[in-house]
């Protein structure tokens, strides 16, 4: 029988207690879709009489319902069982800096309702979490789907989390979060609800991974370039937070050590010279400068601000000045990510994030740091694309995280 893996499970709310193969039925039906007694006898190394029991069970409660006919191998063909998507209802929350993207899902991950909106990540959480939960329960209302409904929630924060746990470790965007018990604040109004915290840029690698250009590949990397600058890391199959939850911090990898002191307290930190309000500050310097006349335009309309977003317009326009920033902004990134592939050797790397929509010169530049710099055997086969969700990959990997902690296996 398959290894039972259910050691990065949360355990705050046991939603759906299931047995071991149970959820080693769950686990193969959402990673192969509909599959038939058979298939899944073979699969598991399972007696066919054993399993068609359990799977009647399964049906019995819910879980399973069948979804029509496969193909026969000879003789009657074959039910197919599918996770009933009707057995409850997920949300998906992707906290960013500045905005929140939400996401209502069935239980089979399928989005049918979605709503984004501007946020400041530095007020209290008690505020914050209160506006996260009218802004779901407004969802649901929308739909007359009841909050008991409500089985998960997947919560992706910017900043380090404690995955066990489900806290914030010292989050240099959102002090005021550290250690604030997150899952419990949401059990007054989703009694039923497994909460499940994971850092941001961890949602978006899982959400590339279900649905986007990350499906099949078993060794990537999503790298989000934003207010900051961090890395998801997908190791054989599953996401890699390393012994404290804090791997794939690469904004704070230095890239000058002659550098501006970062918020972190150190020098010369990548996301402090590359992320987005890196990018907008070097445009205010360059139109200052009167070395860009568009970039000087654009700051008189904006009240003297500017943003990432204008510097790739900028660019898009024939700028010099601003494809000058993106460039230079470019090989930074691209000089990290040489290291990071030399060091770990995936097959791709995906990027995504606020400024990631600045244009493909900033991703050719990245690529072309990456694959000059890194060991011609690392990048031989090497991938290194925008991710294919766009705003999506991380309410998807809010949900799916939820989806994947949402069964408890009872031993």
């Amino acid at each position: 029988m398959p290894k039972l893996e259910i050691s990065s499970i949360q355990t705050d709310n046991d939603v759906f207690v299931v047995n071991a193969v149970e959820s080693l039925i769950v686990q193969s039906i959402r990673a192969k879709g509909p599959l038939s007694r058979t298939d899944l006898t073979q699969l598991l190394n399972y007696s066919r009489a054993s399993l068609t029991t359990i799977v009647g069970t399964m049906v019995e409660t819910g879980i399973l319902h069948e979804v029509g006919e496969g193909r026969s191998a000879g003789g009657r063909r074959p039910l197919l069982l599918d996770i009933n998507p009707q057995l409850g209802y997920v949300a998906g929350v992707d906290i960013g800096a500045t905005s929140v993207d939400y996401a209502l899902a069935d239980f089979q991950g399928k989005i049918f309702e979605r709503y984004s909106e501007s946020c400041d990540v530095r007020m209290e959480p008690e505020l914050f979490l209160n506006n996260v939960c009218d802004v779901v329960s407004k969802m649901l209302a929308k739909h007359e789907i009841a909050p008991e409904r409500l089985v998960a929630i997947g919560l992706g924060v910017p900043g380090p989390v404690e995955f066990a746990a489900g806290v914030l470790i010292a989050p240099p965007l959102m002090p005021s979060w550290e250690g604030y018990p997150i899952k419990s604040f949401f059990r007054p109004k989703f009694p039923n609800a497994k909460v499940v915290v994971d850092n941001d840029v961890n949602i978006m690698a899982k959400g590339e991974q279900k649905a986007g250009n990350g499906q099949g590949v078993e060794n990537f990397l999503f790298v989000k370039i934003g207010t900051g600058i961090g890395c998801g890391i997908i190791s054989n199959g599953r996401i890699y937070r390393g012994n404290d939850g804090c791997a794939g911090d690469i904004g704070h990898i230095c890239v000058d050590y002659n550098g501006p002191i970062c918020h972190c307290g150190n020098q010369g930190c990548l996301e402090y010279l590359a992320a987005g309000p890196a990018i907008a500050a070097q445009g205010i310097e360059k139109a200052q400068a009167g070395q860009s006349p568009f970039l000087a335009q654009r700051m008189q309309e904006n009240d003297g601000e500017l943003t990432a977003a204008d510097v790739g317009e900028a660019a898009a326009a024939g700028d010099r000045a601003a494809n000058e920033i993106i460039r230079t902004t470019g090989r930074m990134i691209g000089g990290v990510l040489a290291g990071l592939v030399n060091f770990y050797n995936p097959k791709a790397i995906f990027i995504g994030g606020g400024v990631s929509k600045i244009g493909y010169t900033l991703l050719s530049t990245i690529r072309q740091a990456t694959l000059r710099r890194a060991t011609a055997l690392s990048t031989r086969r090497l991938q290194v694309e925008y991710s294919q969700l766009g705003d999506d990959t991380g309410v998807v990997g809010a949900i799916w995280l939820a989806l994947e902690n949402v069964f408890i296996v009872q031993n």
